[in-house]
């Protein structure tokens, strides 16, 4: 049974951070590229982060430099370390293995 299950949302204040977590199971994930995506309302999701197998990193042009995608492979879990927020980061953030179609139930981030 695979589950992502994201945490670490909240609401913050322009320029505060948060550290989003996604917790695996159920599937061996470090093997598989995996990324953070977000939502705001019924716009397009968009990709955000990715992190391949091999620990190599990508990101959207407009978080560069505030975000970090990172991965503990001994504890299944994936990171996105969201530092110095702005308003237009508010949106829901799913994590997800695009190549497995695996997705989480994504946790809201909010900032005023």
């Amino acid at each position: 049974h695979v589950q992502l299950v994201e945490s670490g949302g909240g609401s913050v204040q322009a320029g505060g951070s948060l550290r989003l977590s996604c917790a695996v199971s159920g599937f061996p994930y470090s093997r598989y590229c995996m990324g953070w995506f977000r939502q705001v309302s019924d716009m397009e999701r968009e990709g955000v982060a990715a992190i391949d197998s091999d620990g190599s990193t990508r990101y959207v042009e407009g978080v560069k430099g505030r975000f970090t995608i990172s991965k503990d492979n001994t504890k299944n879990t994936m990171y996105l370390q969201l530092n110095n927020l702005k308003t237009e980061d508010s949106a829901m953030y799913y994590c997800a293995s695009l190549t497995k179609g695996y997705w989480g139930q994504g946790t809201q981030v909010t900032v005023s």
